[in-house]
């Protein structure tokens, strides 16, 4: 079993791939493909991804539906929130 620098709930830093510079909390993680599933925190249009669905009986036109996020685990550095800096008097 493979041992990763990050775990499921740490808020991560994105810092490869189409989500670079956005920062998310891990969701669940994918051992076998070496993956994370995040969900992103940021403000930005960078909350999900977008994945087709062919048509079915529950989706007669098929359609494009929104879904979490995977990027590989190499890709996220644990997130440090910026220090607050101390006034001098």
């Amino acid at each position: 079993m493979n041992t990763y620098h990050v775990k499921k709930g740490d808020k991560v830093y994105v810092n490869s791939g189409k989500w670079k510079g956005g920062v998310a909390v891990i969701s669940a993680i994918l051992p076998k493909k070496d993956r994370v599933v995040l969900q992103f925190t940021d403000n930005q249009n960078r909350q999900t991804g977008k994945r087709t669905l062919k048509k079915s009986q529950a989706n007669p036109n098929g359609g494009i539906v929104d879904r979490s996020v995977s990027v590989h685990v190499s890709n996220v550095v644990a997130y440090r929130e910026p220090a607050e800096e101390k006034k001098t008097e």
